[in-house]
């Protein structure tokens, strides 16, 4: 009598590779489950589909938790600033303000970003 043991153990791996290419291939980790090298990448890339007006909410859906974030009211508008990492400076195990790209929002609107509207913005105070 011949055992159904090899059967049954090929039939698992079969079932176990199918399922680990099922997954390989519909899932997507979201950006906060990538590691910084690829969140990084992923950033960049997204950086070139922003809008201006774009809301808050629709934002952190796309590029997920920001790294840092600064906000402040003045003149009855909301003003948030949220940095997200988009480039490597220090191989120091930290992600610093310096290696983000800056996304600038009033009232829940991007109105900008980038380091240069960023240093606009705190070199001439302005609150739009």
């Amino acid at each position: 009598m011949k055992s159904r043991l090899p059967k049954v153990i090929i039939g698992l791996f079969i079932t176990y590779v199918a399922f680990v290419a099922v997954i390989m291939v519909f899932y997507k980790p979201t950006p906060d489950e990538m590691d910084w090298e690829d969140r990084q990448a992923y950033n960049q890339a997204m950086l070139t589909d922003l809008s201006v007006g774009q809301p808050i909410e629709d934002i952190k859906v796309i590029f997920g938790k920001a790294d840092f974030s600064e906000a402040k009211v003045s003149d009855n508008d909301t003003l948030q600033i949220l940095f997200y990492r988009t480039h490597h400076k220090t191989s120091d195990g930290q992600t610093s303000k310096e290696e983000c790209t800056p996304l600038l929002f009033k009232q829940g609107k991007l109105i900008a970003w980038g380091e240069s509207s960023y240093k606009q913005y705190l070199e001439s105070h302005i609150d739009s």
